[in-house]
This record gives C-alpha cells, sequence and structure tokens, in this order.
C-alpha cells in the first residue's frame, strides 16, 4: 500500500509563495497520478493540481493557474506543489494523494480531480495566507 508524507506547509503573508513535497512509499503503477487537494473549514475537499508521473502531463484548477505549479522527482519519489502570489483563499489544509489509474474522456487521457477517484492520502500540511 502506497504511503504519502506531504512538507512544507507554513503561514506566509499574501503575495508570499510556499513550496509543498510529498514523498510516496512507491512510485510504480499504483501512483500513475499524483494530486494535491485542499480542504478549508467548512468546505468540501478540492483538487488544484495534478500530474501523469508517467509522462509529466499536468492539471491544474482555474482558481490556481498561473500561481501553482506542480512537479515531480521520479528519482526521489517525490512530488512538489510550488505556490506563489498566495491569497487569503488559498488557505487550507493540503493534501497528497495517488490515482492508481489515468482517466478517459473519450478522446483523451487525464488525471482527475476527483476525491473519490484517487486511493491513498496523506495527513496533509497546513498553509495558512494572512491578509
Amino acid at each position: 500500500q502506497v504511503q504519502l508524507v506531504e512538507s512544507g506547509g507554513g503561514s506566509v503573508q499574501t503575495g508570499g509563495s510556499l513550496r509543498l513535497s510529498c514523498t510516496a512509499s512507491e512510485y510504480t503503477h499504483s501512483t500513475a497520478c499524483m494530486g494535491w487537494f485542499r480542504q478549508a473549514p467548512g468546505k468540501e475537499r478540492e483538487g488544484v493540481a495534478a500530474i501523469y508521473t508517467g509522462g509529466g502531463s499536468t492539471y491544474y484548477a482555474d482558481s490556481v493557474k498561473g500561481r501553482f505549479t506542480i512537479s515531480q522527482d521520479n528519482a526521489k519519489n517525490t512530488v512538489y506543489l510550488q505556490m506563489n502570489s498566495l491569497k487569503p483563499e488559498d488557505t487550507a489544509t493540503y493534501y497528497c494523494a495517488a490515482d492508481s489509474f489515468r482517466r478517459y474522456d473519450g478522446g483523451s487521457w487525464y488525471c482527475t480531480f476527483g476525491v473519490y477517484e484517487y486511493n491513498y492520502w496523506g495527513q496533509g500540511t497546513q498553509v495558512t495566507v494572512s491578509s
């Protein structure tokens, strides 16, 4: 079973940056897609970014495009989330997750942001952005 450990959370002011890391116990077909999700108090967990580990294709929620960048280091079994131009609305607990499969929409393969599709989850790391 895949185990995921996040790190890099903290408290910053508006406009600041943070880099989150997620290290997986294994980097195999069980981690075809690695995603970053976040959950703020009183809100549903939402996907913010994902990466196809086999090829490097990336996917972003509209709310973070142009500000966040997901990347990976296969040699370290690690994915990163570089967060720039942080806003108070980015405040949340951020979770790393792994999905065993890419999905097919009839035309192309992609990594989903669906919470239910991801098989493994880390414990989360807190990100707080003050105004």
